[in-house]
């Protein structure tokens, strides 16, 4: 009787894991087969209601870091919030800060008793390493040899150069064999690679201001440099609270400096060649000033995370973009950037909402997608540039980026056929996901795929202008749906009424099938390409 149990009960075990093989085989098949009847939610009248918000005068061209940038933000996180998806950032909000310090020179001096001296022809400095604002005057300067502070090797043993202006060289001692009293070798150490060390060394020792001699002054090329302003990615030091003052001189100004003590500076040096520290003071009549503007930009991206339902593919990430910001206004009058890119905004909005339903009714999509609404994207790709930089999810799990970004509009190339859209990106890292795009064409949306602007000698670069190129730097794959430019673009001209809001619907349509492919798909797309 035992064994006849056995039996049926083996008998209805294996058709019951019969039965769910099938079940899950057919749920997989539904997930690849039926992505259109989610496709209805990307519709016109859908589209235009995000459009109608994010062109409104009350958002002011949505410039970065300005109040109608926060509003737009907060516009798009109430629909993320609305279809009821997580607080992806630190489980509390939708936004990752973006902040970028800005900071330029706008005048500088400096003379050495009766003789004036000029930037980038006589002395250089960098504006990450100065205060906003600084002025030295000084009757004396302290020669310091290299300004190292090192167990080996130490300029300030023994000096008390508080308050003082020390004059030092570039670079790090060495013996008459060239090798380097800090590394034992011919190569430097860090205090040759790592300009800030000096720095650090002269603030902790209260030093006044620096003079750091560069003998290569007409060869280097970071001289050109400090003349531009930089934008470097976060929060930087307070420049109010960093180092002394500090500027690179040539010879001739060290020289001038030294005056008719030539010989005092001379036993310094011999000195030094032995390993032993040595120091001089030169009286002068010094001066110089400084004077900078300093800005931090803040801002945020908006993310939102819909997470698969495949508990092995979730960890991997597709990634749907768009930028949301703008021009901003010019006096009264408000670049509104209707294409763009309100129109590629408010299609990832659409498209979030499509694979929020599609999630509901148990059809996907098997791995994580992230909507990812990038600001500043006008000032230099800088919402995807941090992303990438500080990702909140992993880009080694990141399969590929869809990027939208201009959608609404038609240019002169198809006046007399809108059924278009100029694909770019699609094989340069994966012929698998050109291939995809390719096949979601042809199945659902028909459009004129052209591929002009994708050529690798495409004056325009449009490959290197939006923020896929960010994903893609990192060989992650990316796809980049575009309408070409137009006689608005970039102008206040830019309105709703101009877009051509079915064509747009087409687009993200497609947009939309390619990220539900790539999201539901068995085996994550191949980089086959450089």
């Amino acid at each position: 009787m035992q064994a006849a149990n056995s039996a049926v009960l083996n008998f209805l075990m294996k058709h019951l894991y019969f039965l769910l093989f099938c079940l899950l085989s057919a749920t997989a098949f539904a997930q690849k087969a039926d992505p259109a009847a989610f496709a209805q939610y990307i519709n016109p009248d859908n589209l235009r209601k995000h459009e109608e918000v994010l062109t409104s005068d009350s958002l002011e061209g949505r410039e970065t870091g300005t109040e109608g940038n926060r509003k737009a933000a907060q516009y798009i996180s109430g629909q993320l919030a609305a279809l009821q998806l997580p607080k992806s950032v630190g489980d509390s909000s939708y936004f990752q800060k973006v902040i970028y310090t800005n900071q330029g020179w706008t005048n500088l001096e400096m003379s050495v008793d009766s003789a004036v001296y000029h930037f980038i022809t006589d002395f250089y400095a960098f504006t990450m390493d100065n205060a906003s604002t600084s002025r030295v005057d000084a009757k004396e300067v302290v020669f310091l040899g290299y300004g190292v502070e090192d167990e080996k090797y130490n300029d300030y043993k023994n000096a008390n150069v508080a308050g003082k202006v020390i004059l030092i060289y570039n670079g790090e001692p060495r013996n008459r064999d060239s090798l380097s009293f800090l590394s034992g070798l011919a190569t430097p150490s860090e205090w040759s690679a790592n300009r800030r060390k000096k720095l650090e060394a002269a603030r902790r020792h209260g030093v006044k201001a620096v003079l750091i001699v560069d003998d290569h002054f007409l060869q280097t090329t970071r001289r050109f440099n400090s003349l531009n302003p930089s934008n470097s990615i976060g929060e930087t030091e307070d420049p109010n609270l960093g180092f002394p003052p500090n500027v690179y001189i040539t010879p001739a100004v060290a020289q001038q400096i030294v005056g008719d003590r030539q010989a005092s500076l001379e036993k310094a040096r011999l000195k030094i060649l032995t390993g032993k520290p040595a120091s001089a003071t030169f009286p002068c009549k010094l001066s110089f000033s400084l004077n900078k503007y300093f800005n931090q930009l803040v801002s945020a991206n908006v993310l939102g995370f819909i997470e698969g339902t495949d508990p092995q593919l979730k960890k991997e990430i597709v990634v749907v973009s768009a930028h949301f910001d703008h021009l901003g206004k010019a006096g009264s009058e408000v670049y509104h950037g209707a294409d763009d890119n309100a129109s590629g905004t408010s299609g990832v909005l659409t498209i979030a909402r499509a694979l929020t339903e599609a999630k509901k009714q148990g059809l996907g999509p098997r791995r994580s997608v992230l909507c990812l609404f990038m600001t500043g994207e006008e000032k230099g790709l800088l919402g995807s540039n941090y992303y990438v930089n500080f990702p909140l999810y992993p880009l080694a799990n990141t399969v590929a980026d869809v990027n939208i970004d201009m959608i609404g509009r038609v240019d002169d190339e198809h006046l007399n056929d809108p059924n278009y859209i100029y694909v770019i990106g699609s094989n340069r890292l994966s012929t698998e996901l050109h291939q995809i795009d390719s096949v979601a064409n042809d199945t659902y949306t028909h459009l004129a795929l052209d591929y002009r602007y994708n050529a690798p000698n495409d004056p325009n670069r449009y490959y290197y202008r939006s923020d896929h190129y960010n994903f893609a730097q990192r060989g992650i794959p990316a796809i980049f749906y575009f309408n070409g430019t137009h006689a608005d673009y970039h102008r206040t001209t830019d309105t709703i009424d101009k877009i051509n809001f079915e064509k747009m619907a087409k687009v993200a349509q497609l947009a939309y099938y390619t990220v539900f492919e790539l999201a539901n798909r068995n085996e994550r797309i191949k980089v086959d390409g450089k």
